[in-house]
């Protein structure tokens, strides 16, 4: 049975997009230049906020699906997720093109990091337009 979460957040001026390996939201309502691999600000959920039946199916997941949407665009994203993974970070969610895991990570092996996502998309979240970030596991 396939599982959506879906986060609300808000793009902000200091959006970058360049991190090479990884990708990440957050709850924090700002976003300081050197944030280089953040997307979007004012999430309305954290990892803290999952069900543990919700972190039980993302750890035992070969395949995890996160669909970046702004407006009419639609970025997908795939990675897997790990035994190991924590997933209780208050305010931060991040996607890793690499193995590392720490309270902050929501899935390993991604196939895209910040610097890969559509630019088009990168510059409506600069303008600071709504960000829908969905998890389907």
């Amino acid at each position: 049975m396939e599982l959506t979460i879906t986060i609300h957040g808000k793009g902000h001026p200091n959006i970058k997009s360049t991190h090479k390996t990884t990708l990440e939201i957050t709850k924090d309502d700002y976003l300081t230049p050197k944030g280089d691999c953040i997307i979007g600000i004012k999430a309305d959920k954290s990892m803290a906020d999952f069900s543990e039946e919700i972190r039980e199916k993302i750890r035992s997941s070969d395949k995890i699906i996160v669909e970046l949407i702004i407006g009419n665009l639609k970025e997908t994203i795939m990675g897997k997720g790990h035994k190991d993974l924590i997933l209780n970070h208050p305010t931060d969610i991040v996607i890793r093109k690499s193995n590392f895991i720490c309270p902050r990570t929501l899935m390993i092996n991604s196939d895209k990091s910040a610097k890969d996502l559509n630019r088009e998309i990168v510059e409506r979240l600069k303008k600071g337009e709504d960000l829908i970030f969905k998890i389907i596991i």
